[in-house]
C-alpha cells in the first residue's frame, strides 16, 4: 500500500524541490512513534506550527531494533506510517533504514530541524547540514509521562499473572 505522501528514503524526493520551488518552509522530525498517543501528537502539532510543510522521518522496523533492541517495535512500520500520515500535522513520511535520519535529512535540507528539549542541539542528528544550509534548529518540550514505553509497562503490569 503506497500513499502519496509515505515514501522510503532511498525513493525519489521530488515533492521537497516542489514545496522549495514554492517557497514553502520545511520543517523535518523524526522517530518511531511506535504506540500513538498524546505526546506525539502534541510535538508533531507543535512542529507543524513552526513551518509549512511537516516531514517525519519513520524509523523503519530494522532501525527500531537497532535503536530500541529485538521486542520493538510493537507496531510494524508500513502502519506506522499510514497512522501518521494521517495525522492533520503530517504533510509526509519518509521511512528510513538507518538508526539515524542522516541521510533523509542531507536529502530533503529542511529550514527546520525539530527534536524534543531533552536532546543537547549538538547532539542533535542532521543539526550541522541544517545549519550549514541556513535552516534552524528547534527543540520542543514533551508532554510528561507520555511515550510508548510507559504504555508498554503499564499493559504489562495490568496482565502479569
Amino acid at each position: 500500500m503506497q500513499l502519496k505522501n509515505i515514501f522510503k528514503a532511498g525513493d525519489n524526493l521530488d515533492f521537497v524541490n516542489e514545496l522549495k520551488a514554492q517557497n514553502k518552509k520545511i520543517v523535518f522530525t523524526n522517530g518511531v512513534f511506535d504506540i500513538i498517543h498524546r505526546g506525539h501528537v502534541e510535538y508533531l502539532r507543535e512542529a507543524k506550527s513552526l513551518g509549512d510543510v511537516l516531514v517525519v522521518g519513520l524509523n523503519s522496523d530494522s532501525s527500531v531494533k537497532m535503536i530500541k533492541g529485538d521486542k520493538r517495535p510493537i507496531v510494524a512500520e508500513e502502519n506506522r506510517a499510514y497512522v501518521l500520515s494521517n495525522l492533520k500535522p503530517v504533510d509526509y513520511v519518509v521511512i528510513f533504514n538507518e538508526d539515524t535520519p542522516y541521510n533523509s535529512i542531507k536529502k530533503i535540507l529542511p529550514d527546520i530541524l525539530v527534536k524534543g528539549a531533552d536532546w543537547a542541539e549538538d547532539k542533535i542528528v542532521g543539526s550541522d547540514i541544517v545549519k550549514q544550509s541556513g535552516g534552524e534548529i528547534k527543540r520542543i518540550t514533551f508532554v510528561e509521562n507520555n511515550s510508548s514505553t510507559n504504555i508498554i509497562e503499564k499493559i504489562i503490569q495490568l496482565y502479569k499473572k
